[in-house]
Parts: structure tokens; sequence; C-alpha cells
């Protein structure tokens, strides 16, 4: 299989996580108001579904290093899969609400909100079990992306005020989303063998078998969470599984390209974590954050119209996050 050989690879492939989590979700502004929030997400977990297949077969199978994937699932031991499913269920719930968010504040609120603090009790929660990197690097790092997360939403309430717009109901969703999001890449990463992909430990698995495993609890979760929410929607109608098979082949294909952009982006972070470490891979990875607020304020206009004073913290907010992901890199090179 495909295994990253030094650190400077390892962070390259955590920017393109950066940039893949953090764009996914331009899939369901292409389609909102033309698909449902809940019919979407449907596509979206086939997505993640079928791209953690791919790479099994592909990056997973190829070269001699390291087990394949058939020989690796074969020989995982059943609590290591629980614990990669159980961070499926709690990726699935988290990212469903902080999409749910999306629609109802826009990606440059609910992701900053939501995915920095996944961010920042992410990489505490990780740095305790693995403690890999500089500490104190790594805490400024995440001090500042919390002063962005704060700067972040004294704009949108600056926004919301002047304009009469935005929901309240939004933000306490990315907040939720967040706290759960900090905790499923833990379990996630207990399964695999982070010390040496090469060789890993009997029972635990390789990145590729432990992101199949978590595709699929995302996909057995979603039979519960989806379904309650397709009948309690957030916002909008109720909708069922038979307007779902009514929707158009183009609605389809733009949800399934959403899961897997996000499946490229959490492989090649899971690739990443044993050379950078799970605290160092999961937090720039989570600097999507900033790769999605700049799609919301350059792209889609979430803030168009907004005054002199939302527009000066929104750049602070960008120079924080900036500052705060560089020093989280430096922090896994001591």
């Amino acid at each position: 299989m495909f295994i990253v050989e030094s650190y400077t690879t390892a962070v390259l492939f955590c920017i393109v996580t950066m940039l893949c989590w953090g764009s996914w979700a331009n899939t369901q502004k292409l389609v909102e108001g033309r698909w449902p929030f809940a019919l979407f997400y449907w596509d979206y977990v086939i997505g993640i579904l079928l791209f953690s297949l791919l790479a099994a077969f592909t990056l997973g199978s190829m070269g001699e290093k390291g087990r394949g994937f058939l020989v690796d699932i074969a020989q995982a031991d059943i609590g290591n899969m629980g614990l990669a499913l159980l961070g499926g269920v709690i990726f699935n719930l988290a990212n469903m609400l902080l999409t749910a968010s999306i629609a109802l504040a826009g990606m440059s609120v609910a992701f900053p909100i939501g995915i920095g603090i996944a961010l920042v009790l992410g990489v505490l929660v990780n740095y305790l079990t693995v403690a890999k990197g500089d500490a104190t690097q790594l805490s400024i790092g995440v001090l500042l992306v919390m002063l962005a997360i704060l700067i972040n939403a004294v704009a949108y309430h600056r926004k919301a005020r002047s304009q009469s717009q935005g929901s309240r109901k939004g933000i306490l969703l990315a907040v939720v989303a967040g706290l759960l999001m900090s905790f499923f890449y833990r379990f996630l990463a207990a399964g695999m063998d982070l010390n040496d992909f090469e060789n890993p430990a009997a029972g635990k698995m390789t990145p590729y078998t432990a992101f199949f495993i978590f595709a699929v609890g995302i996909l057995l979760s979603n039979l519960l969470f989806n379904t309650y929410l397709m009948r309690n929607p957030i916002s909008g109608e109720k909708v069922d599984y038979s307007d779902y098979a009514k929707g158009r082949a183009s609605l389809h294909a733009v949800g399934i390209l959403g899961g897997c952009i996000w499946g490229l982006g959490n492989i090649f972070n899971l690739i990443a974590a044993e050379k950078a470490g799970p605290a160092v891979s999961y937090g720039l990875g989570q600097g999507a954050t900033l790769v999605a607020a700049l799609w919301g304020v350059l792209i889609w206009k979430e803030f168009k119209g907004a005054d002199d004073s939302v527009t000066r913290l929104i750049y602070l907010m960008f120079a924080c996050f900036v500052l705060g992901l560089g020093l989280i890199v430096r922090a896994g090179m001591a």
C-alpha cells in the first residue's frame, strides 16, 4: 500500500485535506433551493463510502509495503473495527448538524464556529492520546484559532444586526456540531497503529481499512439520523425516500461528488498521521475552516453589504487563522 515517507510530504497531504474539507460544502451550495438538504446528505454519504472503497482497492492495495486492504480487513480485531465504526457514527451526527448550519447561516459562519471548535478540542484530545509535537507552539496556534472563532462570531452578529439576516439556530447547530466533531478522529485513529503503517501491530488496521469501516459507520447511522431528519426537517418541508428516487441524476451526482471530495481529504489526512502525529494532522486538516470561510466570503458573498467594521473583523479573523495554522505546522517539526 502507499505510505508517506516524510514529515514534509505529510504536511502537503494535510494541506490537501484542508482544501478538500473546506471545499466539499460548495456542492451543497450548488443545489441549495433545488434539492432538500436531507436528500443531498444521502448522496454525500454514498460518495464517502464509494471513495473509501476506491482508495482501499487502489492506494490501499498497491505496492509491496504494508498489508493490502483485503488481508488487513481479514485480520482486523473486532474491537478496533468497532472504534472506527463509532468514529463514523459520531462524525455523521456532527457533520449533519454542521451541514444544516451551513444551510441556515452560510459557510463563512458555520465553518469557523463549528470546525473551529472541533479543531481546538480535537487537537487537545488527540495530543493527550499521542503527545507528538511541540506543546507550546501547538497551544499558541490553537489559541489563535480560538481568537479567530470569536472574531467571526462577533462579525456575524454585527452583520445580522445591521441587515436583519442570519439565524441563531444556525450558530447553535454549529457549536453542537463542533463539540461532537472534536471526538470522531480520536476513535478512528485508535483503531490504527499510528507508529508503524508498514508493519502495523496484529489486529490494528491500516488507514485504508479504517476509513472503509468508518464510512460504513456513517452509512449505518445515516439510516437512523437522516431518516429522522427527513421526517422532522430543520427547515423546509418533509421529504421521504420516494422523493429521493425522483431526483435528477445531476442532483445526485453533485452530492456524491461532495462526498468524494471529503473522502479524498480524509484518506490523505489518515495517511499523513503516522509522520505528523494525530494532533498536527487533525489540526492542520481542520484548517478547512479558513478555506470554507474564503469560499463563503469571496465566492458566495455571504457578507455582502456588511459595514466596514465587519469587513475589518473578517480580515482579522483570516490573519489569526493563518498564524494559528502556521504554528500548528511548526509544532510538528519539533
